[in-house]
C-alpha cells in the first residue's frame, strides 16, 4: 500500500515509518498481538488518542495490515479519525507516534489530545 494514497483509499492510514515501529513493538509481544488506535473523551483539548497493544478484535474493527504491522480502529473512533494518518516521528524532541487528523480544529502542545 502506498502511503501517499492511503488516506484516499482508507479512512485511516498508517505510514511506512509507523508500520515499521509498530512491527518492532509487536515482535516483543505475545503472538497475535495488534495495535489498537482509539479516541476517547478527555485530554486538555476534549478528546485524546489512545494506543493499546491487544489481542482482541471485533467484527466492526477496521483492520490495517502493513509491513508486518496490524492496526485496529473501532467503528466509533473511526468517525473521529476519518481521513487521518498515523505516523512515527523520531526527531530532536523525541520519538513518538503522531496522528495527523484533518478534522481536528485544535490540539494541545503534546499532540495527544484534540478538539473538533
Amino acid at each position: 500500500m502506498d502511503t501517499e494514497t492511503d488516506t484516499e483509499t482508507l479512512p485511516f492510514a498508517v505510514t511506512e515509518s509507523a508500520a515499521r515501529r509498530i512491527a518492532e513493538i509487536l515482535a516483543t509481544e505475545a503472538p497475535g498481538s495488534v495495535l489498537r488506535v482509539s479516541v476517547e473523551g478527555g485530554g486538555c483539548s476534549g478528546f485524546q488518542y489512545r494506543f493499546d497493544v491487544t489481542r482482541e478484535q471485533t467484527p466492526e474493527d477496521l483492520v490495517i495490515e502493513k509491513d508486518g504491522a496490524t492496526v485496529l480502529v473501532d467503528k466509533v473512533s473511526l468517525d473521529y479519525l476519518a481521513g487521518s494518518r498515523l505516523d512515527f516521528v523520531d526527531d530532536l524532541i523525541g520519538a513518538s507516534f503522531r496522528v495527523e487528523n484533518p478534522q481536528a480544529a485544535s490540539s494541545c502542545g503534546c499532540g495527544t489530545s484534540f478538539s473538533l
